[in-house]
């Protein structure tokens, strides 16, 4: 946050489709003051008047960042959409400035306006920007009766986001799309996920989706059935994995690298658990590297990596993470290269079903501590006209504290 806004040389404007009508004192005082002004052809249209040079912004977005350091030591007005520091530019930029080189005067955004126009208790409401993220982040919060408030790029994209709720079991779910909220283009249409065909879409547009349907709901808790995974075989199943989560113990912020990911399951459930965890995937089968990509992007969790290669080669040029999981590749190696390579404070949970594995461990929990844990389930089958107790192989996790 600018702390010294006397100081700054970029001011971020926040504004909506009502152009100067909406801005504030102090927004109006920086655009009047401003030798340069940048913002999309959009922005820049909705400020006709002004005498100062104007500096459009390219597109992608990203290519704009150098053009808009090179004027440091002049007063430019950056112009974004409601409030940048909400799905919007200002973040970007702050990343590349000193605090006291910039400040920031946002407007209302257009989760507020849409909110209002809709009636939903805002902080009761899912918030996302779809503009180039994609749809399968809404994958994990497709529940009937609740509620979403969506920013999408375009009409083609409500059009897409249609046609994915319905794929999803979601068809039914109630649609409203607001156009150009706040200004003399406003329009608001509804209609449902399966019937909305709105051909005329005007940008800037938002998407409010009351989920309904009869489609799947992504379970809140530890230990996904494992039908939402796609494997070959290679996936700790649900109670190992609910256990091996609960001995990881996901924290905000907090990062993981998944050592032998196979089908990323313990990484994506990882990053399910909160929006701001991170993790790192490792895998040395490539197939099984697509494989883990591709559940993680039907999930939602399309920031897990995936990265190909042996452990623990693999694993040397990458920084340290809160947390490591063990799934496959465990050797003594390995274990003398994380207990060498990793901060103090680091948690390490490790799976092992083989013999030699579990002796593995077995030495190093004598000589390292932490918990050993001794998992047997078995699960009813058929034995003749009957049932019995069929046994899977059991499995030994090592959980310690580094």
């Amino acid at each position: 946050m600018s702390q010294t806004p006397e100081r700054a040389w970029l001011t971020i404007v926040g504004i909506g489709e009502d152009g100067l009508a909406g801005l504030s004192d102090a927004s109006r005082k920086a655009l009047a003051q401003a030798e340069v002004v940048t913002g999309s052809a959009r922005h820049l249209a909705l400020v006709p008047d002004l005498r100062c040079e104007r500096l459009p912004w390219p597109v992608p977005f990203a290519d704009g960042i150098a053009p808009l350091l090179t004027q440091r030591g002049r007063r430019v007005v950056m112009l974004a959409s409601g409030d940048p520091f909400w799905f919007g530019a200002g973040s970007v930029i702050a990343r590349h400035l000193a605090p006291w080189e910039w400040t920031a005067h946002p407007a209302p955004s257009t989760f507020g306006l849409a909110a209002a126009r809709l009636g939903w208790p805002i902080e009761d409401t899912l918030c996302l920007g779809l503009h180039a993220a994609p749809l399968q982040r809404l994958r994990p919060h497709l529940a009937p009766g609740r509620r979403a408030l969506v920013l999408v790029r375009d009409g083609d994209a409500v059009a897409e986001l249609c046609r994915y709720l319905g794929d999803q079991g979601f068809g039914a779910s109630a649609i409203t799309v607001l156009e150009a909220l706040g200004g003399p283009r406003e329009r608001v249409r509804q209609a449902t996920a399966t019937t909305a065909a709105f051909g005329d879409i005007a940008h800037p547009a938002a998407v409010g989706i009351a989920f309904a349907g009869s489609g799947a709901t992504l379970p809140a808790a530890s230990g996904l059935p494992d039908l939402w995974f796609e494997h070959d075989g290679q996936i700790s199943k649900r109670p190992v994995r609910a256990l091996t989560l609960a001995a990881l113990a996901p924290r905000p912020g907090e990062a993981l690298w998944d050592i032998g990911t196979g089908s990323g399951s313990i990484a994506i459930e990882w990053l399910l658990a909160h929006p701001t965890t991170q993790a790192i995937g490792f895998e040395a089968n490539t197939d099984r590297a697509a494989r883990a990509r591709a559940n993680a992007a039907a999930l939602g969790a399309d920031r897990l990596r995936v990265i190909g290669g042996t452990a623990p080669e693999v694993l040397a040029d990458h920084p340290s993470p809160d947390a490591v999981f063990i799934g496959g590749g465990l050797s003594a190696e390995l274990l003398q290269f994380l207990f060498e390579r990793l901060d103090a404070g680091t948690r390490l949970v490790a799976n092992a079903v083989t013999l030699e594995s579990e002796a593995l461990l077995a030495q190093w929990h004598a000589d390292r501590g932490g918990s050993l844990l001794r998992i047997d389930l078995a699960q009813a089958a058929p034995l003749g006209t009957r049932r019995g107790w069929q046994a899977s192989y059991p499995i030994v996790q090592w959980s310690v504290t580094l």
